[in-house]
């Protein structure tokens, strides 16, 4: 597909922002950052179809649609990848799942002033909540996005593992911020505790996706989860709650005088 000759939609609600951003062929790029979350389930159609109507176009115009499949939050996840599919069974287009860390990654290149010719390597890490991280490693080289490292979740202990003798040109994500000095990484690095532009790195990301035609029917379009639980049962919550008590009423240690 040559995504210059065709309307490209891209939408993100993975994390706590709703990215979402539409090129025309010949336009310039329109984009929108706004208040995600649990909001996004509501918010995100409006905002696509404020888009659209920003660029003169409807529903049938489009040629390609792309979406954060993860990793991230649950309920955001489900959401993009619902609305995704609606859209591509609708429609009848190509969807185009575009890895959440990756937005990150070439959010972290811009910063960097990247161009399209030098290497640049990045460490993406965002915030999972529980102590935990959803990361992962990309190298830009030759024009494109290679993985380096897949995206995985991780405690803090395994990541540091995980990314032991790493050495990247950066390290981006909101993880940075949440875990300070708790997150070991090499010092020499750039640290970007905060994205600049996420929307315009995902559109960017879908346009490239977009022109290599590596859309997927929508029934084959599946959230990325990395958490194989995401809540507690009453009973497990309830267990939880009688150990910790349980512990807590256990003498401690002999203290000397």
């Amino acid at each position: 597909m040559n995504a210059n000759a065709t309307h490209v939609l891209a939408f993100d609600t993975s994390t706590e922002r709703l990215a979402a951003g539409l090129q025309s062929p010949g336009g310039a790029p329109l984009t929108f950052e706004g208040g995600g979350g649990a909001l996004a389930s509501t918010t995100l159609l409006p905002r696509l179809r404020a888009l659209l109507e920003r660029a003169g176009i409807g529903w049938n115009d489009l040629g390609a649609i792309a979406f954060g499949v993860g990793p991230g939050a649950f309920t955001g996840l489900r959401t993009a990848c619902s609305v995704a599919q609606g859209l591509g069974y609708g429609l009848g287009r190509p969807l185009h799942p575009i890895d959440s860390l990756l937005i990150v990654a070439e959010d972290a290149r811009a910063q960097a002033g990247g161009d399209g010719d030098a290497d640049f390597e990045v460490g993406v890490a965002m915030d999972a909540r529980m102590d935990e991280s959803y990361a992962g490693r990309y190298r830009w080289r030759d024009g494109r996005w290679q993985v380096v490292q897949a995206p995985a979740l991780y405690d803090l202990d395994a990541l540091a593992a995980a990314w032991s003798g790493a050495a990247p040109d950066a390290w981006a994500g909101s993880a940075l911020a949440a875990f300070g000095d708790r997150l070991a990484l090499a010092p020499a690095a750039r640290r970007l505790t905060q994205e600049a532009d996420r929307a315009a790195a995902l559109l960017r990301l879908a346009l490239g996706s977009a022109a290599a035609g590596a859309g997927i029917d929508a029934a084959a379009a599946l959230p990325l989860y990395l958490r194989d639980k995401v809540a507690l049962t009453t009973a497990e919550r309830a267990a939880r709650a009688a150990a910790a008590g349980a512990a807590a009423a256990r003498p401690g240690p002999a203290v000397p005088p």
